[in-house]
């Protein structure tokens, strides 16, 4: 009995050990943290090479209006082996695209993320042979991490829609057909015969891998399948409802709901899909997700054990910043 005793009381004793902890935390966050993201930007990263004018172009800016039907975001660091097949598979989807639909304007703007090695000098062979009106590439003097990267790309898009996709091409390009079908469905306007209305509109359609759980838990360990459910269950725990798949790299935005979720964004490396449906949730942005298409691709710069530590920390940074108000949003919610 005195045993029972002892261990109630050094439990007692732990818990609030931790509830102190918790609260000396988040004071120290809430008078440590600003409330809304600083971008940070260099002067280099305000415009773009043009390989056929050998010329440097001032890029233009998501609160302008929009231009184009379409703009792709395809964050890459170190992706000269990987961003090839990915550039023809989606070029060649565009310019067919084209031949239905004369008056569709789309672009592909490649976000070299601080890259080592030839990623730059890939994209600007596409962009030599397509032209900067269709291709362009903004090379970041320094790794921002693919959150980051993906942010100051929005920052320059001229679609009515904004779609960011993956450099390695693990998603099949045509499936945008689903994601624009979704968004149409939402929005009760079309992609590609109504650019001008859609950009005013809100909303949110996602690529889900979730239908390939069952045949990718029979190829993983024991132990990558733990860490993936305890991070679905931090997930599901801390930030984002009734999404089964939140960090599949192929997301559509109407131009406005890339503007609002962007603006607020905090969080830089991997957990920025999480952070970025959290701000479209807590804003009424409504959000479709799709299943889409999906091949493992080698190369990923994802280090399992790492990584997913990493995010977890960051799920939890997510819930306790808003929750204390050291992070903000910038918006109101939508009616």
């Amino acid at each position: 009995m005195e045993f029972l005793s002892t261990l109630w009381t050094s439990l007692l004793y732990l818990i609030g050990a931790g509830v102190c902890l918790l609260i000396l935390l988040s004071i120290f966050l809430y008078v440590t943290t600003k409330p809304y993201p600083i971008v940070k930007r260099f002067k280099d990263e305000e415009t773009f090479f043009d390989p056929v004018t050998k010329s440097r172009i001032k890029l233009p800016s998501i609160n302008e209006s929009s231009t184009l039907n379409l703009s792709v975001i395809v964050p890459a660091y170190n992706e000269e082996e990987r961003l090839p097949p990915m550039l023809d598979e989606t070029l060649e989807f565009l310019e067919n695209r084209i031949k239905q639909h004369s008056s569709y304007k789309y672009e592909i703007i490649i976000v070299s993320d601080g890259s080592k090695d030839k990623t730059v000098q890939v994209a600007q062979t596409y962009a030599e042979k397509y032209g900067s009106e269709k291709l362009r590439c903004l090379e970041l003097v320094e790794n921002r991490g693919k959150g980051g990267a993906v942010r100051l790309g929005i920052q320059n898009a001229r679609g009515a829609t904004i779609l960011f996709a993956d450099a390695d091409g693990a998603s099949k390009f045509e499936d945008l057909v689903k994601l624009e079908s979704a968004l149409k469905d939402i929005i009760q306007c079309d992609p590609i015969t109504d650019p001008e209305h859609v950009s005013a509109k809100v909303g949110l359609a996602i690529g889900s891998r979730a239908h390939l759980e069952k045949e990718s838990l029979a190829t993983r360990s024991l132990f990558r399948n733990i860490l993936m459910y305890g991070f679905h269950f931090l997930v599901w725990l801390f930030t984002v409802k009734g999404i089964k798949d939140t960090q599949c790299g192929f997301k559509l935005f109407t131009r406005k709901a890339a503007d609002i979720c962007f603006q607020s964004l905090h969080v830089n490396r991997w957990a920025f899909d999480v952070e970025l449906l959290y701000i479209a949730q807590k804003l009424n942005i409504p959000i479709a997700e799709i299943p889409i298409r999906w091949t493992e691709i080698e190369g990923s710069k994802v280090t399992p054990i790492i990584s997913w530590i990493q995010m977890g920390c960051d799920l939890g940074l997510i819930w306790l910043k808003y929750t204390i108000g050291a992070w903000k949003i910038k918006s109101d919610k939508i009616d």
